[in-house]
């Protein structure tokens, strides 16, 4: 079985003894001391051998293992362990690979010294206290500075070696930060802050290290950067190349690892400690330009892409990156592209990383809870916003385009909504936020940002539960003096409770009249659409009065006669025909052929409807019919008579 020694102290160490012991192929890590040991991933096919090795205990183990190769994994800033690898491997003739950690650009304030001793000089003429950030065993070049002990504050490693330096070198404990790297922004903000340093020390670590961000930090505060430089670097191979190698050589294939991490608002204070971690271990960063602007780490590659094929086309393009990063803006389960990304990218290790939503940033500044609320896009979405709100106390939108919230106050004041109450979340969690309350009326002629959230509450609400009766809707007649046809209320609920809609069902309501089955449609489908067909002039106006006078925004009216009409609209789920010019066998086959699984509830009164009806049932693997009668109570006098209306023949028809 092929074995392979890594000098793992470091984390792309661990993570090549990760890779390769995941592909079955042994590992022999060899770390200098018991925390590296205990920082190592315990796992099937690792040995961790934990101790400080000298050249002559290297060629000896090298040369009783016979090794495939050695891995040189160790801190840039190691250079003798280095050259004691490379001398072992030579004398036990063992394949050397040096593992070579990236660089970081160096920023152009920051002050640059060779050595710790160079920077020790430095500092003498550079006043105020040092946050060091160098291990403990460069505390020994610092000793000369004068008041050292209260001057200086160590960050070094939770180990007692570490803090046995520091006490030795005069630091009291209050000066000694015993921590494990790589750190955030925030945490060195903290840090600098918390011990009053003006001046923080560090070596070029590259972004494994931890660099960008302590360089982000002393810029941020304002304190002084001084930068020890690397020593020379043997030849060697960045993660991606030995990676490939090692997959070339063993025969498997490198899976690229995607965090898909939600960011919140943008903030950095918004994101997660994870989702930070997930950022700042990537090499290359995927999503649209606003969001790269958010979370992007110096030296990382970039890509501004928001389609999930793009995004994919990306990863596989560059496989020189084992970790990639899309960000998404708010929470990647609250109406994100994560939804798609997701089964596009089987063939790649992903983890997840929630953020904070529009929906619970703008919850939180207005002090309310969003248990009780409806969440609605209208990215994409140009009808039902309306309906909706008219059934739910309290509405959660998001809004698109330029002025997209500006328009949706205009929306619900044309469909009677003008008086409920909009607070508006602008550019939530960037400094120029704003949140502005007021009615759909007040806020209708304002301009809103188009990174825009609102909570709508609606005190009096309509109660999803109830039918409307035949006196909400508004009649007219035609111009032969007849009433527009209108579907009665029995007859209604009959026809909707054989239709068995759901709430984002599509339906097509087939001379649809007065509208009274369109708008039961719409209410029933605040997340659907209803497509109310008919030819008469008269009572397409009637339809719509009666569309806006119930906030039925996911109607469309289509003028003309089916199934000719039909031929453009999308696939319907369900379809009422209450009206059919004699063509129901065309507008039953038009509607099978765009869906076969079509729910039809078809209304008649005329026998020679009802026959063709029932021809029409051997064409459906499952059909009903229902003959219903129903009487109304008029008074006459001291009595009350029932006045019968005609019977309504319903066929119900359910495709394969």
């Amino acid at each position: 079985m092929n074995e392979v020694c890594i000098f793992a102290g470091t984390s792309e160490g661990r993570e090549l003894a990760a890779l390769l012991t995941g592909q079955g192929i042994r590992v022999y890590a060899c770390v200098a001391t018991e925390y590296g040991e205990a920082v190592l991933e315990q796992q099937e096919n690792l040995t961790v051998s934990a101790g400080r090795l000298t050249e002559q205990d290297m060629e000896n183990l090298f040369s009783r293992k016979s090794f495939d190769c050695v891995v040189d994994a160790t801190h840039p800033y190691a250079p003798l362990v280095t050259e004691n690898i490379q001398a072992a491997c030579a004398a036990s003739k063992t394949e050397y690979l040096r593992l070579l950690r990236e660089q970081s650009p160096l920023p152009q304030r920051c002050i640059y010294a060779e050595s710790a001793a160079q920077a020790a000089e430095k500092l003498k003429e550079i006043p105020g206290k040092v946050l060091l950030t160098t291990g403990s065993k460069e505390l020994a070049a610092f000793q000369s500075l004068p008041d050292f002990a209260q001057r200086v504050y160590a960050r070094v490693l939770p180990v007692e070696q570490s803090i046995l330096a520091c006490r030795e070198a005069g630091l009291p404990a209050s000066h000694i930060f015993a921590m494990q790297g790589p750190f955030s922004l925030d945490m060195n903000l903290a840090m600098l802050r918390a011990c009053g340093a003006s001046v923080l020390v560090t070596k070029e670590a590259g972004s494994k290290g931890g660099f960008p961000e302590k360089a982000q930090a002393a810029a941020q505060i304002g304190a002084t950067l001084l930068v020890i430089g690397r020593p020379p670097q043997a030849e060697g191979m960045d993660f991606a190349g030995i990676a490939a190698l090692f997959a070339k050589r063993y025969g498997f294939s490198l899976r690229p690892r995607v965090a898909i991490v939600g960011i919140g608002p943008g903030d950095r204070d918004s994101r997660t400690i994870a989702a930070d971690r997930a950022i700042r271990e990537a090499d290359c960063l995927i999503g649209a330009g606003r969001m790269l602007d958010a979370a992007s780490q110096s030296g990382q590659l970039r890509f501004a892409a928001i389609a999930p094929e793009k995004i994919r086309e990306i990863i596989l393009e560059h496989p020189e990156c084992r970790r990639f990063a899309v960000v998404l803006a708010g929470d990647v389960g609250f109406y994100s592209g994560a939804r798609k990304l997701l089964p596009l990218l089987e063939d790649c290790e992903t983890e997840v990383y929630p953020g904070l939503s529009s929906l619970s940033v703008l919850c939180s500044r207005l002090g309310t809870g969003y248990e009780d609320a409806v969440c609605v896009s209208l990215h994409g979405r140009q009808a039902g916003i309306a309906a909706i709100v008219a059934r739910e106390p309290k509405v959660f939108v998001l809004v698109g385009g330029e002025n997209g919230m500006g328009e949706l106050c205009c929306h619900l004041q044309r469909f009677g909504l003008g008086g409920v109450t909009l607070c508006v979340g602008e550019q939530l969690g960037y400094p120029e936020e704003t949140i502005t309350r007021g009615t759909a009326e007040e806020l209708a002629g304002r301009h809103f940002h188009s990174l825009s959230a609102a909570l709508i509450t609606h005190p009096s609400f309509a109660k999803a539960a109830s039918f409307l009766q035949d006196a909400d809707f508004r009649r007219s007649c035609r111009a032969d003096g007849k009433p527009v046809p209108m579907t009665k209320r029995d007859i209604r609920i009959a026809a909707l409770a054989r239709l068995e809609l759901s709430r984002d069902s599509l339906c097509w309501d087939i001379g649809a009249g007065t509208g009274s089955v369109s708008i039961e449609m719409a209410r029933q489908c605040p997340f659907g659409q209803v497509f109310a067909l008919e030819k008469q002039e008269e009572a397409l106006a009637l339809l719509e009065e009666n569309r806006l006078l119930h906030h039925a925004d996911n109607i469309t009216v289509v003028p003309g006669s089916a199934p000719d009409t039909c031929q453009n609209l999308p696939a319907p789920t369900h379809v009422f025909i209450g009206g059919s010019s004699g063509k129901i066998r065309e507008i039953l086959e038009l509607a099978r052929e765009k869906n076969p699984k079509v729910r039809v509830v078809a209304a008649a009164i005329a026998l020679e409807t009802v026959a063709e009806l029932e021809r029409c049932r051997k064409d459906f693997a499952h059909s009903e019919v229902s003959c219903l009668t129903a009487a109304q109570g008029l008074k006459a006098g001291p009595y009350t008579l029932m006045q019968g209306q005609n019977p309504v023949y319903l066929f119900t028809f359910q495709g394969d």
